[in-house]
């Protein structure tokens, strides 16, 4: 055991000299390891970093929530000409719904509208998404209050002029000041807030941070929400223990129903679920990785070869070296070492060294970019590590076995 471990340690040692009395050559092999673990980590990290936070984005929707809607949230086999001459789900689908199905636990009408400007005094904030929506969106999207309360019931079915706002609107337009109860103008009307929402920070979609919420009847009355106007959906959160299957079996069939639809004639609606929407997200992540592994993975193969073509090298420049080392009785596993030693030494520097640059880059990104974390996990920087070592005797391998097998007076002869 002891004569394994002086042997470690003596290869070891000549590997280090060798990259010392070669710093050029040195620094070359470590920049292309170092280019590709930067390459790969980063885009891994920026994948985990974007995922994590659209899944904490989504963190408070029930994944069993479900959308109807003349849209589909994913890929479909309906073609576009026949999506497009599906009716808008409109204020009398929801109204049906709500009082039909049975296993709902919350409901609301969801009006798909636009950008609007709000106005408080002399400020004004040009293209905020303004969505009118009916009061169950409170507890279906789980939204948090700062300041003030959600509009009721009575409120979102009589078209209150009230108004919620996001944190960010509230800043903006109030700074220092409680909005509760002030008076802003939006659609060129005068609205109330009478609350405000927690700061959620950025995520999937429009944040709530920069979203206002007012009553859907509150806009039904001067623009038309209706089967031709405009774009809508039936947000519902079945009961906790409602099988699903079944509960979207009965709401297909009773719109149908309410549609006026024939048993042969096909959906005019999609049925859309969170739980859909995730597994979407998911596949969309999937290929973002594989596509950063493949992209990235040329230029770790670069490094690969470019340590392969620098040991080989230095075994044609060592060879006399070598031929001195094994006829005053070094073995073949010594040489071999060696040169394993080197190759791995130089690809594990390198991806250090790449690992430190993502690790400057996170920290660089999470100090200017607000609302965003860039997360570097430590499975990712073990990765880094993992990924080098094994460049590094993949690499090494071939050049050292190359170097131990060559012959000792042969060796010498071709030194000189």
């Amino acid at each position: 055991m002891l004569v394994y471990l002086r042997v470690f340690k003596e290869s070891f040692s000549f590997a280090l000299n060798a990259l010392r009395n070669n710093k050029l050559r040195t620094f070359l092999s470590l920049l292309g390891v170092t280019v590709g673990i930067f390459s790969i980590i980063s885009v891994l990290a920026a994948v985990d970093s974007l995922e994590r936070n659209i899944k904490d984005s989504l963190s408070g929707l029930d994944k069993n929530t479900i959308y109807i809607s003349k849209y589909s949230f994913g890929p479909t086999d309906v073609p576009r000409w026949k999506r497009d001459n599906y009716p808008q789900t409109g204020y009398d689908d929801y109204e049906f719904i709500r009082r039909n199905i049975p296993g709902i636990e919350a409901s609301a009408y969801v009006i798909f509208g636009g950008s609007e400007t709000i106005r408080y005094q002399a400020e004004t904030l040009a293209n905020v998404n303004v969505t009118p929506v009916s009061y169950g969106i409170y507890e279906i999207d789980d939204l948090k209050l700062e300041e003030g309360r959600f509009y009721s019931e009575l409120e979102s079915d009589t078209g209150a002029p009230v108004i919620v706002i996001g944190s960010n609107l509230a800043e903006n337009l109030f700074a220092n000041t409680n909005p509760v109860g002030k008076q802003i103008r939006v659609y060129g009307r005068k609205l109330t807030v009478i609350g405000t929402l927690k700061k959620i920070g950025a995520g999937f979609g429009d944040s709530p941070d920069d979203k206002a919420f007012v009553p859907a009847n509150f806009v039904r009355r001067f623009k038309n929400g209706g089967i031709g106007g405009l774009p809508g959906a039936v947000a519902i959160k079945p009961k906790a223990g409602v099988d699903l299957a079944g509960f979207e079996q009965i709401l297909k069939q009773k719109v149908r129903v309410f549609r006026g639809l024939k048993a042969d004639e096909e959906d005019d609606f999609f049925v859309n679920k969170i739980a859909g929407l995730m597994t979407l997200i998911d596949e969309i992540i999937s290929v973002l990785n594989g596509a950063g592994w493949l992209i990235s993975g040329f230029s770790l193969l670069v490094g690969g070869f470019g340590i392969a073509n620098i040991m080989f090298v230095s075994v044609k420049e060592r060879t006399n070296l070598i031929g001195i080392q094994k006829s005053l009785g070094a073995k073949n596993r010594f040489i071999l070492f060696q040169f394993l030693f080197e190759a791995t030494i130089l690809a594990v520097v390198g991806g250090l060294v790449g690992l430190f640059f993502v690790y400057i880059i996170s920290l660089v990104m999470n100090g200017v970019v607000e609302d965003f974390e860039f997360i570097l996990s430590f499975g990712n920087m073990f990765l880094g590590f993992f990924l080098s070592t094994i460049i590094g005797l993949v690499s090494g391998i071939i050049p050292a076995i190359t170097a131990s097998r060559l012959d000792p007076v042969e060796a010498i002869r071709t030194g000189m």
